[in-house]
C-alpha cells in the first residue's frame, strides 16, 4: 500500500496551473515543511523540517488554489509518486513528490497566529442579504438563523 500522511506548514504561495486542451484540470504545487522530531542536540534545537514536494489534480487543486497560502498548516493524504526525466544537459534527474487525494485544514484562522496578512477568506457568492458570520472564541463560526433559508438543505 502506498500512502503518506502528512501535516506540515506551505513554505510558499502554491504554484497553480491549468493543463490544456479541452477538459482543463487545475495542477497545484507546493511544499511543505513537515517537522522531524529528534532527541535534542548541543544547541537545544529538537526539531528539524523535511521539505516535502506535493501536488494535487482537479478540485483538489482548486481547494489549494483557493484557500492554501505560505504559512498556512494543513494535514494531507496521499501516495508517493516518483519519476525522472532528461534535463537540458541531459542529465536524469530523478523526481519524487506526494500526489495530494486529501487535504484538510491543520489548524484554526485564529490559531494561525502568523498567517500572512493578505489572505483573506472567500467572499460569499451566494449574493445574499445576510450578515457575514463572524469567527466565536472556540474557532467555529456563528451562523445567523436567517441564513437557514437561503441553505439547499434542511
Amino acid at each position: 500500500m502506498n500512502k503518506a500522511m502528512l501535516t506540515g506548514r506551505l513554505t510558499r504561495d502554491p504554484d497553480v496551473r491549468y493543463s490544456q486542451g479541452e477538459n482543463q484540470m487545475c495542477i497545484s504545487r507546493f511544499t511543505l515543511a513537515v517537522e522531524r522530531r529528534r532527541s535534542r542536540n548541543q544547541d537545544g534545537n529538537a526539531q528539524t523540517a523535511d521539505f516535502i514536494s506535493c501536488v494535487a489534480f482537479g478540485k483538489t487543486g482548486e481547494f489549494v488554489e483557493k484557500y492554501a497560502r505560505k504559512g498556512m498548516k494543513f494535514d494531507v493524504v496521499g501516495r508517493i509518486q516518483t519519476g525522472s526525466y532528461q534535463n537540458k544537459e541531459g542529465q536524469t534527474v530523478y523526481t519524487t513528490e506526494v500526489v495530494i487525494e486529501d487535504i484538510e485544514f491543520g489548524e484554526s484562522k485564529k490559531a494561525q497566529g502568523n498567517a500572512p496578512s493578505d489572505y483573506q477568506a472567500p467572499a460569499n457568492t451566494q449574493g445574499g442579504s445576510a450578515p457575514a458570520p463572524q469567527p466565536a472564541d472556540d474557532g467555529f463560526m456563528n451562523v445567523p438563523d436567517e441564513i437557514d433559508d437561503e441553505l439547499p438543505f434542511n
